[in-house]
């Protein structure tokens, strides 16, 4: 399997970053609507696997597959934008302005959740027979998952609100290198292989992501589960979005960017001649 070495991968996620917040609104929609729905039926996938089996461990393995698929489609998530955009923007590439990056991140929000959404609606037909009938026991479980990760954290206050934002941000910090994962590899297994293990990681642990909480959220009040939407809104979306934020760019994007970006390749680059030849070494693998 090739492997692409930081110093050669951190031009190509700057590149990655600024094709995507030049896309057209129409490609950022349709993107983001494919990536928040699919995202979405993994989630479905891996609670049903979760509650038929009654091993969670099981639904956290078999939850990267949406991940792997939605990525190598080329399809996007606000979790990766949060990683890509700015770091095109750090790197002053034509174009990307702060104006363009919040642009690209609004109409990206808009598509995942457009796209969660509908698979949430799909999946409560699904589950009630066309609300024939009361939720079945994989219903009944996003129900009760929406209730304890909004009025859960609301009943610990600033702690809980304290605790909903790391979760956020260890969250996109495992999403983000799934990301590079993503483009850590050239072939389709060391992809897969690569956006696997920190996904299954965060999804197992429970951690907080915006576009599968557009998912879990949604399909909880479609299935009477007891919380309200400013619930979800105050206690889960926008403290997740923002952990998510800072997670993604604090612990992935950022250390990447300062130690195997272009500011740092310019100064390898102007290393003295007469360095130890171990440092040369360094510098030449590193330009």
């Amino acid at each position: 399997m090739s492997y692409v070495k930081p110093a050669e991968l951190v031009p190509t996620l700057v590149d990655a970053g600024a094709s995507k917040v030049l896309l057209s609104t129409r490609d950022t929609l349709v993107r983001s609507t494919m990536g928040g729905a699919i995202l979405a039926i993994a989630a479905a996938f891996a609670v049903t696997v979760t509650v038929t089996t009654g091993h969670a461990i099981l639904g956290a393995i078999l939850f990267p597959v949406g991940f792997i698929m939605l990525y190598l489609l080329g399809y996007d998530l606000l979790t990766g934008m949060f990683v890509l955009g700015p770091l095109a923007w750090l790197d002053k590439r034509p174009g990307v302005t702060l104006r363009a990056l919040l642009r690209n991140w609004g109409l990206v929000f808009v598509g995942n959740f457009l796209g969660a959404f509908a698979v949430a609606v799909m999946m409560a037909i699904v589950v009630t027979y066309g609300f024939d009938t009361p939720p079945n026991e994989v219903g009944q479980a996003i129900g009760h998952i929406g209730e304890g990760r909004t009025v859960g954290y609301a009943e610990h206050g600033a702690s809980g609100m304290l605790t909903l934002f790391v979760r956020g941000m260890l969250c996109n910090w495992m999403v983000s290198m799934g990301v590079v994962g993503a483009m850590i590899a050239k072939d389709v297994p060391g992809k897969a292989i690569a956006m696997w293990m920190p996904i299954m990681l965060f999804f197992f642990m429970s951690f907080e992501h915006s576009i599968v909480n557009m998912f879990l959220f949604p399909s909880g009040l479609l299935l009477g589960g007891q919380f309200t939407v400013m619930d979800y809104l105050v206690w889960n979306e926008i403290p997740t979005v923002l952990g998510n934020l800072v997670g993604g760019l604090l612990l992935t994007g950022l250390p990447l960017y300062l130690t195997h970006g272009r500011p740092h390749a310019r100064r390898s680059a102007a290393a003295p001649t007469d360095a130890v030849p171990e440092t040369r070494e360094l510098v030449g693998d590193r330009v």
